[in-house]
């Protein structure tokens, strides 16, 4: 009897001592009062066709599926603004596919995935006090894209790439700022 009444002495004492961790995405950093967030146009310091358009979109997409926040595109009817600038977009080839077509002798090599790197400035201002909640001048997302090699379908599935890649973009953007991380 004295040692259950000991490990579950041991075993309350260990929870209620806990050190902080939480899981993620349970809570959020920002504070209680904000309820609104604005979130106008993302910038984009890069020739990336359309790119702040789409991230843009996602970014609000992604905070109204995952919070309960109500999300606006003027500043100035926001508890809370949320600002981004894309400083560069690059994609480098990570895989290739060599083909020898017909009769020939030369082989053609095509990149079949690419990583896909987005480098972004973003802040999160309360606008009531002006107070930094969040700020990254160097947010990186970072991912693969596998690439078709038939030529149609290549131009073909630029579009739905973009949107794949701002919704992936979106996701990340949104869990940094809301854990803070």
């Amino acid at each position: 009897m004295k040692r259950v009444l000991f490990s579950s002495a041991i075993s309350f004492s260990l929870l209620a001592s806990a050190c902080g961790y939480h899981v993620a995405g349970r809570d959020t950093a920002i504070p209680k009062a904000i309820h609104v967030i604005a979130v106008p146009a993302i910038e984009s310091k890069t020739s990336s066709y359309r790119i702040e358009q789409k991230l843009t979109a996602a970014t609000i997409h992604e905070f109204l599926a995952k919070t309960n926040y109500k999300i606006v595109s003027n500043p100035a009817s926001g508890d809370a603004v949320l600002t981004g600038k894309v400083v560069s977009v690059e994609a480098v080839p990570l895989t290739f596919q060599s083909q020898t077509p017909g009769s020939t002798t030369s082989t053609i090599t095509q990149a079949t995935t690419m990583l896909v790197t987005v480098k972004c400035e973003v802040t999160l201002t309360e606008s009531d006090t002006q107070k930094v909640l969040y700020h990254n001048d160097n947010f990186l997302f970072r991912n693969e894209y596998e690439l078709s090699t038939d030529v149609k379908s290549f131009f073909e599935e630029q579009d739905p790439a973009l949107d794949r890649l701002a919704r992936d973009f979106a996701q990340k953007l949104v869990a940094a700022v809301l854990e803070n991380y």
